[in-house]
């Protein structure tokens, strides 16, 4: 592998420093190269290139932002004996804590991105002779993702919608749940899901959705911080439901509630906030259950019963 990553980062100097670490999925590495330090995720796994690929596509579209820091990617590499390595610059980062709010607000701006593009569009609409520039990011009007990107190791199909609960329905819902009868067949999630999920369009009645470009898998294991200020990592963007992020972030603890504060003193909650927070965590849940198991099986179905209350 050296040999590889020494042609690919066209370095001569390749040396590891620091220990080998791993996350629940893939193994990482740093390296000190002649271009300064990379940071190598492996992952023997077939899909492996599809899943950087994916984290890749995404950490390019929250840096063209400019709102959040991520680690900037370089190159998504082959190994000969089957999957795939991700180089990206490597950060020296430590856990999140005197920069929780300053997180809380960037994640906002990076919510609000997409809306303000749109704004300027209109103004620009008004005025002759005024277009984006070429590299300029393009306000994005569908809810979706360019590319496939994976949440874990699950790939998530990301085709373009118009309207927000028929994406998250098909893409994210039932493409967990169609895993959970493949594996499982399990009758009481099986009977639960047909009962809510018709119910689900209600839940964003008189609710203007406009798309937001989110990280995707915003838990505390992929935020931490360095001297500048937040950095985040490990996404699986789309264009979605700006509260779609929270979910996961208030679920499983490690932000403060000045993360909370902050981001809500930009984006307040809206009417309903509580009960889609609920369909949210649901979909964790299942991804949860698909990914570790059973332990994760009676959250996904109390969670169901709640929605159907």
């Amino acid at each position: 592998m050296e040999k590889l990553l020494q042609t690919e980062l066209k370095t001569s100097l390749l040396k590891a420093f620091g220990s080998a670490g791993g996350g629940c999925i893939s193994q990482g590495q740093g390296f000190e190269t002649d271009h300064g330090r990379v940071f190598v995720k492996s992952n023997g796994k077939a899909q492996a290139r599809t899943m950087f690929e994916g984290e890749m596509a995404s950490l390019e579209a929250i840096q063209q932002t400019n709102t959040l820091r991520v680690p900037k990617p370089i190159k998504v590499i082959d190994l000969p004996g089957g999957g795939a390595a991700f180089a990206m610059e490597h950060l020296k980062m430590t856990s999140l804590s005197k920069y929780s709010a300053k997180l809380g607000e960037q994640v906002a701006d990076l919510h609000l991105h997409n809306q303000k593009l749109g704004e300027k569009l209109k103004k620009e609409e008004n005025t002759v002779g005024k277009g984006a520039g070429l590299n300029e990011p393009q306000y994005v009007d569908k809810f979706g993702f360019h590319t496939v990107t994976c949440c874990g190791y699950i790939a998530q199909m990301n085709e373009w919608q118009s309207d927000w609960p028929t994406f998250f329905v098909r893409h994210r819902l039932q493409a967990q749940m169609d895993l959970i009868e493949r594996d499982y067949g399990d009758k009481q999630a099986r009977e639960l899901w047909s009962q809510l999920k018709p119910k689900i369009p209600e839940m964003f009645c008189d609710l203007e959705i406009v798309p937001a470009l989110i990280h995707g898998d915003l838990w505390a294991g992929n935020v931490a911080e360095d001297d500048s200020g937040p950095v985040v990592f490990d996404p699986a963007c789309f264009y979605g439901h700006s509260e779609f992020e929270l979910a996961i972030a208030m679920m499983f603890g490690g932000f403060s509630s000045s993360f909370f504060s902050a981001y809500h003193s930009k984006i307040p909650k809206a009417p309903g906030f509580e009960k889609r927070n609920k369909l949210y965590q649901l979909f964790n849940y299942i991804n949860h259950w698909n990914h570790f198991g059973t332990e994760y099986r009676g959250s996904t179905l109390n969670t169901m019963r709640k929605l159907l209350k």
